[in-house]
């Protein structure tokens, strides 16, 4: 089955997690059409549980039900270069991280945020190189909420694993050895970051969007969304078009970043998105996403794939390590 005439297609991953090899390859040329169209897909049979999901959505409502002085004891560091902890309503603009979008529509996001990272684990002592930033090891911030802390961390482990298949396939469909990319992420350096989008009982200025139009910035991405109005859009650039993203039952919404689309020398694409506000009439209504956004090593060399280069189609980008390349990006949104 398709979302949106095949622009942003509904995969069902359960034949490629059966162990059959040529399921698994079928579904990974699959991933790599879409990959050079739209680098939209939304995936079904993923094998996350459904428990793991609601509870990290509970944790989530929560969290952001508090009275904004409480949120405002876990304000994200300034100095930590991954914006861990709280994040508040207007203080990134994320189209402001690049620009090639117009700054007219660099307005606030209309969002709060909250970002988890397995660096600011005692656990993750062997995740950086010793020449990385020590800021990067910034602790987790926790709010006080029973059970919070068990259900984000549980969400993010089965992520990793479902982020993990996805790069096997990613692999396949790049005609590359399966396990290719497993020890470029094996050290991930990945933002969960849980999205709320408040009621609006104030119309929002003119072009101000709860998310504003951007790209991602890493490899991939995997999004649970709600079903609330106002919600995902992505660019059909062949036509110029806004297109919502619906909410399928038990679903992820994944997307590619510029990193992938760096690696694989453009030959997939990293597509510009955006978050709606609901109509006026429904403007009582909030709204949640938990974005993963998928960053590989720290050290990992991003260069041009092998089997995206050749006489004919020289690498276009010069190679970046993971770690320089994500911080950077952070700098030029947030400040250093």
């Amino acid at each position: 089955m398709t979302v949106l005439d095949g622009y942003v297609p509904v995969i069902d991953l359960s034949g490629a997690r059966s162990g059959d090899p040529q399921r698994r390859v079928e579904v990974a040329r699959t991933i790599d059409e879409v990959c050079r169209t739209s680098g939209f897909l939304v995936v079904v049979g993923h094998g996350v549980p459904e428990s793991v999901i609601s509870e990290m959505y509970r944790a989530t409502r929560e969290f952001f039900a508090l009275p904004i002085e409480e949120k405002n004891k876990l304000l994200a560091d300034p100095a930590d270069p991954l914006m861990r902890g709280f994040g508040r309503k207007g203080s990134l603009a994320a189209s402001n991280a690049d620009a090639s979008v117009p700054q007219e529509r660099a307005l606030p996001d209309i969002s709060e945020t909250y970002t988890y990272n397995r660096l600011g684990e005692p656990t993750a002592v062997d995740a950086l190189p010793a020449d990385a930033d020590p800021r990067l090891r910034t602790a987790n911030r926790w709010p006080e909420l029973p059970g919070f802390s068990e259900a984000y961390r549980a969400y993010y482990a089965a992520m990793e694993t479902l982020a993990t298949e996805i790069m096997r396939l990613f692999a396949l469909g790049l005609n590359l050895p399966e396990h290719w990319f497993d020890d470029k992420i094996d050290q991930h350096m990945t933002n969960l970051t849980a999205n709320y989008y408040p009621p609006q009982p104030v119309a929002p200025l003119p072009g101000q969007l709860r998310k504003g139009v951007h790209s991602d910035w890493g490899s991939l991405t995997i999004l649970y969304q709600d079903e609330a109005p106002g919600g995902l859009q992505v660019l059909d650039r062949a036509n110029d078009t806004w297109l919502d993203v619906p909410v399928v039952e038990g679903s992820f919404v994944i997307n590619i970043g510029d990193l992938m689309a760096r690696w694989t020398n453009e030959a997939w694409v990293s597509t510009v998105h955006r978050v709606t506000n609901p109509s006026r009439a429904q403007a009582h209504t909030e709204r949640y996403s938990m974005p993963f956004f998928h960053q590989p090593n720290y050290d990992a060399l991003i260069e041009c794939i092998p089997t995206c280069t050749g006489p004919d189609n020289p690498p276009k980008y010069a190679p970046v390590r993971s770690g320089e390349y994500i911080t950077g990006k952070f700098r030029r949104a947030y400040g250093d």
